[in-house]
Formats: structure tokens, sequence, C-alpha cells
């Protein structure tokens, strides 16, 4: 393929991307992804990520995820398929090293601890790197996915669907119904309850009780369970 026709197909397909992932936002989701996916982020899927896989598949910019105090932290991108969970920051010197004070940094090394125990990988570029050596981060990206590809998930599937209840816990305003996570896996509300009533079991959730305490239609994440 030419050059320039490369160069379309990458354009027309990051142009197709970007409103796509607008379209189904709302609110501060839709805001941050307008004002966050600007130069780096642009370059590192034209420079890097087009060049490993040609598509964007099963990738999101500006992706919302929690920290480990349940605020909304958004990742520039995630990659999220069946079983590959993959965090990826592109880091310029200034914010990322020269602006940083203390507490910033020992924030920053939380929330990827915390991502990690949330079941999520996490990558970081610099910058300098997506713009001046792309290949640098094109070869390493590839050692990256030959990883995934070459070894199975490192946790079963019932520990992941734990750790997404979990996600949808903190990003909710209110405690969930077994209905949330009924919808959101597609399954039966019977299944929902028993999986919520594990989490129960292990500490990580708690019931709220309706009315004369009976009946269980919610269910709260217990925030000080994540506290060590």
């Amino acid at each position: 393929m030419k050059k320039e026709e490369a160069e379309m197909g990458f354009e027309e397909s990051h142009a197709a991307w970007i409103a796509h992932h607008l379209a189904s936002r709302k609110g501060e989701r839709r805001s941050r992804l307008e004002r966050g996916h600007h130069h780096g982020e642009a370059l590192f899927a034209r420079n890097v990520w087009w060049e490993v896989f040609g598509n964007f598949d099963d990738l999101h910019p500006e992706f919302e995820v929690p920290d480990w105090r349940g605020r909304s932290y958004f990742a520039d991108f995630a990659w999220i398929t069946r079983f590959i969970r993959l965090i990826i920051e592109v880091k310029g010197f200034a914010s990322h090293v020269r602006d940083m004070d203390r507490q910033r940094f020992c924030g920053e090394l939380n929330r990827e601890t915390f991502l990690f125990g949330m079941g999520f990988d996490v990558i970081s570029f610099a910058y300098d790197d997506v713009e001046q050596r792309p290949e640098v981060c094109v070869a390493l990206l590839r050692m990256v996915v030959s990883r995934y590809r070459s070894h199975q998930p490192p946790v079963t599937r019932a520990l992941m669907a734990e750790k997404e209840i979990l996600r949808l816990a903190v990003q909710s305003v209110e405690p969930i119904r077994p209905k949330d996570v009924a919808d959101h896996f597609e399954i039966d509300v019977k299944t929902a309850v028993s999986m919520l009533r594990k989490l129960c079991e292990k500490g990580w959730f708690r019931p709220c009780p309706r009315g004369n305490g009976e009946r269980v239609v919610r269910y709260e994440w217990v925030r000080g369970a994540l506290e060590y």
C-alpha cells in the first residue's frame, strides 16, 4: 500500500473511532475525551498503535477507571478484550517528571498498584519516544502483545468478574442492584445475586436492606475493605 493510502486509512479510522466513543458517552466522560485526546495521544495512535494493529478494535481512549480512593481517573488508553485489561499512558517529561511533587508521585504509584490489583496491567511510553523514536515504542508494544498471545490469562474468569463488579460499584453514585450486574454481564438476576452475595462473604460488599430489613435490593461497596 502506498504511503498516502495508508495515511488516509489511519485518518478515516481514527476519526470514526473517536466519533464512535464520543457518541457513546455523556457528561464528564464525553467532555474528558474531547479535552484529553489531543496531540500526544493522537501521535501514539498514529505512530505506534496503528503500526502494530492497523485498527482500533478493543482500544478505548480516555478510559475511566477508579483509583484506590474510589475517585475517577482517566487513562490515556485501555486495551480491553475478553482476557486482556491493559492501561497505556503517554507521559511527557514536563507533566510527569519535572512538575511532579511528592504527593502526586505517591498518588501515581498507589493508583498503578491499585489498578494491578483490579486486574489491569499498566505500561507507559515517553512522549519524546512516541514523537521522535516511534520504532522503539512499536518494538516494545509488540513485545507486550506477544506476551498476551503466548500465555494464558493470569486470573480466573470468576476473579475477573468479581473485579468488574467492584469497578461498577466504584463508578456508581448509588449502591448497585443485582439487575445492574445482570445487565452488564448479560446473565440472569439470580446468578447476579449469587455473585454479589459471594462478594459480601469476602467483605468487599455489604447488603442494603429496604423497609423492615428483610429484603435486600442493593449492595454497597465496602470502601474500607481496600485500605491496607
